[in-house]
């Protein structure tokens, strides 16, 4: 699941995306199961996987994640997917 997220550390907004392997550190971090967002992603969530794609894509953070969160002055879900499969609208005909 890729989700892409904006990130302000109080110099402006930027977009960062996750990728499968900030998933497996956000795993190992909680000791929860991707399947198990089913019940809803909390800002802690949002913010750790913001952290590593942040690393992955060479934007310089602080080394510790703490710190890292009291830098954040607003945190965003952009765009995800999603995968929640839905039942077809019905049509005239039905």
């Amino acid at each position: 699941m890729q989700l892409t997220l904006s990130v302000d550390m109080g110099e402006g907004p930027f977009e960062v995306s996750t990728t499968l392997y900030c998933w497996l550190l956000w795993e190992r971090k909680t000791k929860q199961k991707v399947a198990n967002l089913q019940d809803g992603i909390g800002f802690d969530d949002l913010a750790y996987l913001a952290y590593e794609a942040c690393k992955l894509n060479k934007i310089v953070v602080p080394a510790v994640y703490d710190d890292f969160c009291k830098k954040i002055v607003t945190l965003e879900l952009v765009d995800g997917e999603v995968e929640r499969p839905t039942e077809a609208a019905p049509t005239g005909d039905n």
